[in-house]
């Protein structure tokens, strides 16, 4: 019986760079997005990403310059969230120009979203994947790591289980 040679994780690399790093990648982000918390959170998820991109075969030497690279695409990933929620925003109060008063539209939005929450995560990460982000029924099951036709039977299941508690809330009022 050989002893099998046990490898050093390479994510111990970005250990040792990690204290030089930190103010750099932290300072990158915090000039761009001007908010400390932000930059923190990025700052953290960076550093989550580079462990991970890092202990992957042919990832390259950890360095500065390569972690705030990482640190961008973090923060592009941020802009393009925070995009999309304001471009379903936008959409949501273009909907219904119609509404004698705007406060019943404000207020259906909250009561949708409290019923959202109240969902399974299943159907909560479904309706959110397709209605919210506006992604296609293709896209969401391949989020969902899910088969099209088994993503498009949870829509339909997610849907009538959001109309069911929205309804019987309204029911009730």
């Amino acid at each position: 019986m050989t002893n099998p040679q046990v490898r050093p994780d390479p994510a111990l690399g970005l250990l040792e760079l990690y204290d030089e790093a930190l103010p750099h990648v932290y300072g990158y982000l915090l000039a761009r997005c001007g908010d400390t918390a932000m930059a923190e959170d990025l700052t953290a998820e960076s550093f989550l990403a580079a462990v991970d991109a890092i202990r992957k075969p042919g990832a390259p030497d950890p360095s500065t310059p390569w972690l705030i690279g990482v640190a961008r695409h973090k923060l592009a990933d941020h802009w393009r969230r925070v995009g999309r929620e304001q471009r379903g925003l936008r959409l949501l109060d273009t909907e219904s120009p119609d509404v004698a008063d705007p406060w019943e539209t404000i207020v259906d939005r909250i009561r949708a979203r409290e019923v959202l929450g109240r969902l399974g995560a299943h159907h909560r990460a479904a309706l959110t994947l397709r209605y919210l982000d506006g992604l296609p029924v293709p896209e969401v099951a391949r989020h969902l790591d899910r088969s099209l036709h088994a993503t498009e039977a949870l829509l339909v299941r997610a849907r009538a289980a959001f109309r069911r508690i929205y309804e019987g809330e309204e029911g009730s009022r």
